[in-house]
Order: structure tokens, then C-alpha cells, then sequence
């Protein structure tokens, strides 16, 4: 019998408290230095509990703080890295992911603990987890393609740069969105890029474009360029988006809006809105990357979090355009029990004829 099954039927209590001090460690992590109140306000916890909480993770040699406010010790840092993983264990995550990547076809699933809809601290954990396995992936003379979104800005930030120079090229996959300045796929790729040590492009066009100038605009050389280099990528990062949610972020009016969900479409992505089944059910004038230059880049990677984007997550694995995806665990065992209630559903069809 494994130790956390042990714990589990012996001093279950035991992994209440290893939980309650991982969520603090980890909040501390993200928001240091935070004071006493701002902790017990993000972690939805009395200041009093709290106060309890820090002074025996700072007889542990865990926490530090002065009248600033508290933030991790070398010890402490360590000590998180180490309880993520046990939390993993704790969770059946490992097992998690195992499930969606046999029933969904992926070759990886990453899953972070949490729901980012419920604590904005797990989408700074799913950045920190993407950033890692872009580390991991990239190699010298790659080509990295992004996207923008407020998720991939948070990848982008956690990616302080380690003095090291590395033979990468970062590029946007998009143009803007005529938003905010930090969330454009510019932005990302050039943050992204000084934070790798490598260099970057800039594509200098707006993402929807009116269909009778669209030639005119990919066929002017520097953004033909930029765009020609995206599909040349070896690696591709893009986030994920319901499809309300980006229909408003291009502007589109309520009446189009409404008729996006009542054709069925949950989810979007590079200008593409699909439906539950990854079929494509309205698609925009993009500049930059389409679907059909997806088959050509070796690895893909779809990152999103929130138990309110599972539809979305679902509908863009299944257009076969994702290699790896992370999420969280708001989305993941949303995601296991739909996948479940289409199986239970196709079973009973198949019963009934």
C-alpha cells in the first residue's frame, strides 16, 4: 500500500493539513510579499486561523517576513515544489491525466491543481507549468509561435530571464485583437522572447481584417514574412477561448453572438469557432496561422484553465490540432465527466437499436 493511502485511511486529517499548507505556501508564493490580511482574504480563511498557519510554517524555516509583508525562504520554495507534487499524488492527478490522454488521443496532459475560475492564483500555477515545459521542449534553431490572450501573458511573465541566450526565434501566430496592448500576440512573443534569451518578430496587422483587403494585407512582404516563419514553427503556443467569450473580445455584435451559440459553437481558436465535436462552425478573416497550417508544426500545445472553458478545451482537442494540453483540474474532471456522459449516451443508443 502507497503512503498516501496509508495517510488516507489512517490520519486523513494528516492530508487536510498538507493541503490547507501548500494553498498558503503557494498563495504566499505568487503574491509576496502579502501581509496577514491580504493572505487570509485570497485563501478565504479568518486572519486568526491564519496567524496560527504562519507561525508554525515559520518555525519550519518555511516563511519569512517583516513589516513588509511574508514571502517564502529558499527552504520554503523547496518545500512547494516538493508538496505540488504530493498534492498531485493526493488528487489522483497523475491518474487524471492518464484517463484524458487514452480517451481524448493526446500524446501529453498536464493538469495543475485547482480551478482557476475559483482562485486566480491557480492561473499564475498554470503559467509557471507551462512555462516549464516550453523549457523543456525548445531547442536551439526552434521557432516558437504564439498567441495572445491573458492566460499566455501570464506564461509570458513567468519567464524572467536567466541571463542565458538561446538560438530561438519567437513569432506572433496572430495579429491583434485591438485590445489591450499586454495581451496582444506581439507583446507575448517579444516578453516571451527576452525571457527565453532568444530573438523575435513582430507581426504588424489586426487580426480581423475586411475579406476584400485580406490579400492585400498577407501580401505585404513584412507581414508575409512573418506569417511564412509561424508556419515554419516547430513549436506552436496558443491559448484557449469559449467561443462567447471571443466573439466579444473581436467585437462582434449580440444578434451574431447569439447565433454562434445557437449553431452549437463552445469553443475558439486562430479565428475559428467549433463545436462539441471539434467541427468548425463559423470562421473569421485572420491574419497570421489558420487550421490548416496546424498539421505541419511537429509540436502543438492548447493551454486553459477554468471548469467554465471544459466545453471550449473539448472542442479544440478534438479538431486533431493538439499535441499537449494543460489545464487545470477544474477543467479536467469536468472534462472526464462529459467524455463519460457522451459514452453512457452513445452506450444507450446503441442498446435502444
Amino acid at each position: 500500500m502507497d503512503p498516501m493511502t496509508v495517510l488516507r485511511e489512517v490520519a486523513p486529517e494528516a492530508l487536510v493539513i498538507i493541503e490547507q499548507r501548500y494553498l498558503l505556501l503557494r498563495t504566499v508564493h505568487f503574491m509576496a510579499p502579502v501581509g496577514r490580511r491580504g493572505l487570509a482574504q485570497s485563501v478565504d480563511r479568518s486572519e486568526r486561523t491564519i496567524r496560527k498557519e504562519i507561525d508554525i510554517l515559520r518555525e519550519l524555516g518555511l516563511l519569512d517576513g517583516n513589516y513588509a509583508g511574508l514571502r517564502l525562504t529558499v527552504d520554503g520554495e523547496r518545500m512547494l515544489s516538493d508538496l505540488r507534487e504530493c498534492i498531485c499524488q493526493i488528487r489522483g492527478l497523475a491518474y487524471l491525466e492518464q484517463e484524458l490522454r487514452n480517451l481524448l488521443k493526446i500524446d501529453t496532459m498536464i493538469i495543475v491543481p485547482g480551478d482557476s475560475d475559483l482562485d486566480v492564483v491557480v492561473k499564475q500555477d498554470l503559467a509557471k507549468a507551462t512555462a516549464r515545459f516550453l523549457r523543456q521542449v525548445l531547442k536551439d534553431g526552434h521557432v516558437l509561435a504564439v498567441t495572445g490572450g491573458t492566460t499566455l501573458s501570464q506564461v509570458a511573465s513567468s519567464f524572467p530571464s536567466d541571463g542565458i541566450h538561446r538560438d530561438v526565434v519567437v513569432v506572433p501566430a496572430r495579429g491583434g485583437l485591438g485590445e489591450d496592448v499586454n495581451i496582444q500576440a506581439n507583446s507575448i512573443a517579444a516578453k516571451l522572447a527576452h525571457g527565453l534569451g532568444g530573438t523575435y518578430r513582430l507581426l504588424h496587422a489586426p487580426d480581423n481584417v475586411d475579406p476584400d483587403l485580406f490579400q492585400t494585407i498577407v501580401n505585404e512582404p513584412r507581414i508575409r514574412d512573418v506569417i511564412t516563419l509561424g508556419r515554419r514553427s516547430q513549436v506552436l503556443l496558443h491559448g484557449i477561448g469559449t467561443a462567447e467569450e471571443m466573439a466579444k473580445r473581436r467585437g462582434m455584435d449580440e444578434d451574431n453572438i447569439m447565433q454562434l451559440i445557437a449553431d452549437g459553437a463552445v469553443g475558439e481558436a486562430f479565428g475559428y469557432y467549433f463545436n462539441p465535436n471539434g467541427e468548425i462552425v463559423y470562421a473569421t478573416s485572420s491574419v497570421g496561422l489558420r487550421l490548416e497550417d496546424l498539421a505541419k508544426i511537429p509540436i502543438i500545445i492548447a493551454v486553459g484553465g477554468g471548469k467554465s472553458k471544459a466545453w471550449a478545451v473539448l472542442s479544440v482537442i478534438l479538431t486533431g490540432h493538439c499535441d499537449v494540453c494543460i489545464t487545470d483540474e477544474g477543467v479536467a474532471r469536468r472534462l472526464i465527466n462529459i467524455l463519460k456522459n457522451k459514452e453512457e449516451s452513445n452506450n444507450d443508443n446503441e442498446n435502444w437499436n
